[in-house]
């Protein structure tokens, strides 16, 4: 919020444009495993340049969602808790380990 507030930015960071940006910075996530199989991502991100990229792009969407929160005052601390309690009531650890 300080680095937003500092540069004057938080005229452009309404909920429409944070989604977006959300948005556009997992699409250039996605583009680093464009065209790989699933299997060999995994070997591939081990590569040092490559996840260094991809921890890039990684934080710009951490940091835009961080944002989105702060503009919306929605606490993603308690957003992400309740919705993992959510997840684990509609994936039950006995009908779902292993599967999917």
């Amino acid at each position: 919020a300080a680095f937003v507030r500092e540069r004057d930015w938080d005229q452009f960071h309404d909920p429409k444009n944070l989604s977006m940006a959300i948005a556009t910075e997992a699409a250039e996530l996605m583009e680093h495993f464009r065209w790989i199989k699933n299997d060999p991502s995994r070997e591939w991100i081990n590569d040092p340049k490559v996840k260094a990229e991809v921890a890039e792009e990684l934080a710009d969407v951490l940091a835009f969602a961080l944002s989105f929160a702060n503009t919306t005052g929605i606490d993603i601390s308690s957003s992400l808790r309740a919705k993992m309690a959510k997840n684990a009531r509609k994936y039950p650890v006995r009908e779902y380990k292993g599967k999917y």
